[in-house]
């Protein structure tokens, strides 16, 4: 594939379809199922606020129904379109067969900058925008289930869940209907975090293949490795203070609407984050250097560069200069199809992006099951794990006495073991299970087959192959 120009990202994610699709021998019919939007509602809405009526228009895109219910967030942004709204969808599908969550893909947005509202008007706005869909089974625990996305949060899910509670009051899975709640709005310890955590499970897991950072020119592990993030949202801050406080790399880059900050000897990444909510950008920020230029910090030297904020961010004008060895997409769509041509020419390994920020549809799957099982994980085995763990502990020290001292547990191992797995635990056990079993299969691909030569065509080849098996299942 050579592309001439720059593409959207519609028009990107269907090049890298194609690209992959053409390694496969699927029949002609099948390919174009898999690859076409199955159905995208557009609504246009009033509500009065401010003493007049004020009209908002909102999308919610089906891209493949193979699996049901179908699975993907609602993003608020001025930049919403049908294009893009579709290409995520599709992002979704590709995803959730990666990560062999039970969903189909499926993606929602509205035209609006949060900012310009106060919160009292959201509501109204989303319970407004939630209506239409709820009426319309585009927002359903067995058929559509949304989740947060850039611009909307727990708050924004939590608003979805009542108003679909208030449209359907017998419904016992009513809660299932949207993940990303507040906790006790029904949602799931570590939800917030999850998006970011998987972009740490999945570094922590290419670090674990000295094959696969040879690739890169990396060696060693994740301490001490510099890294650059785009974007400080939810996303991108987590992913920055994990890998800093649990993994020792140090941020030395980060990238936001109004420059970038830089200090080759690392940034503390909570300061920053204040910082930027009391002041609203990193401009004057004293401990580092403020670059008004933030997408030239794309550029610098690093080991590792996370683009987490918007699609389109490395294009064919600025990839001929990055210097990062690695990239992870932490972001959905951040390299265009060009860039990442260019990119794979210069050797440059791309973790991609329907891997990389899988851990947030990871974890909705997590809170989908909490909700329609109607427990908290945890709760039924806590306990007898700890019982289980008590006999243990107990024989072990019945030894030390027998052996008058001359052997003893580590002064810290009873509390640790004794400890049952709280739901917390659970999660992230589950999603780090989740990043290792994903990677190992895209893995197998890169490795495997001669005419496979990054993991974005390995991601693809995967997840279309068993969409692919689903609707061969169907009878389709």
């Amino acid at each position: 594939m050579s592309a001439k120009k720059e593409t959207s990202f519609r028009e990107s994610v269907d090049l890298m379809f194609n690209r992959a699709v053409a390694l496969m021998d699927l029949p002609p019919g099948l390919e174009e199922k898999i690859r076409v939007c199955n159905s995208t509602y557009t609504v246009r809405f009033g509500v009065r606020l401010r003493g007049q009526m004020q009209t908002f228009t909102g999308y919610r895109s089906v891209h493949s129904e193979h699996m049901e219910p179908v699975k993907g967030g609602i993003r608020y942004a001025l930049s919403v379109h049908q294009d893009e709204v579709e290409a995520l969808a599709a992002l979704m599908t590709y995803k959730c067969a990666l990560v062999e969550a039970p969903f189909g893909g499926s993606k929602g947005g509205l035209c609006i900058d949060p900012r310009e509202w106060d919160d009292h008007e959201l509501e109204l706005i989303t319970r407004r925008f939630a209506y239409e869909l709820i009426k319309r089974d585009m927002i359903h625990p067995a058929q559509n289930v949304p989740a947060p996305d850039m611009g909307s949060g727990e708050r924004e899910m939590s608003w979805i869940a009542d108003q679909y509670a208030r449209m359907n009051t017998t419904d016992i899975n009513a809660k299932a209907c949207v993940t990303g709640k507040p906790v006790n709005a029904g949602g799931i310890q570590g939800r917030t975090e999850a998006t970011g955590r998987g972009v740490q499970y999945a570094l922590r897991e290419f670090f674990r293949h000295p094959e696969d950072m040879a690739e890169a020119g990396l060696e060693g592990t994740l301490k001490g490795k510099r890294v650059i993030v785009q974007g400080l949202g939810n996303v991108g801050f987590h992913a920055a203070k994990f890998l800093r406080d649990e993994d020792g790399a140090l941020i030395t880059g980060i990238i936001e609407r109004d420059g970038a900050l830089f200090n080759p000897e690392g940034l503390d990444v909570e300061a920053v984050r204040d910082w930027i909510v009391k002041h609203d950008g990193i401009t004057s920020y004293p401990a580092a250097i403020h670059r008004a230029d933030g997408a030239a910090v794309l550029e610098e030297d690093c080991d590792i560069l996370i683009p987490a904020a918007l699609e389109g961010v490395i294009t064919m004008a600025n990839a001929p200069r990055i210097k990062a060895p690695l990239i992870i997409e932490a972001a959905n769509g951040p390299v265009t199809a060009g860039a990442d041509e260019i990119l794979r020419d210069k050797g440059v390994v791309i973790i991609p992006d329907m891997y990389a920020n899988a851990g947030g549809v990871t974890v909705s799957y997590f809170e989908w099951v909490k909700n329609l099982s109607h427990i908290r994980f945890g709760r039924m085995q806590r306990r007898q794990e700890e019982a289980r763990h008590e006999l243990i502990v107990a024989e072990l020290e019945r030894l030390d006495r027998y052996l008058g001292g001359a052997w003893s547990m580590s002064p810290d191992f009873k509390a640790r073991y004794l400890r049952g797995a709280d739901e917390l635990e659970l999660v992230r056990s589950g999603l780090d299970d989740t990043m290792r079993t994903a990677y190992q299969s895209m893995r197998e691909v890169w490795h495997g087959r001669e005419d496979v030569t990054d993991l974005r065509t390995a991601a693809y080849l995967v997840a279309i192959d068993r969409v692919a098996a689903s609707y061969r299942a169907k009878g389709i």
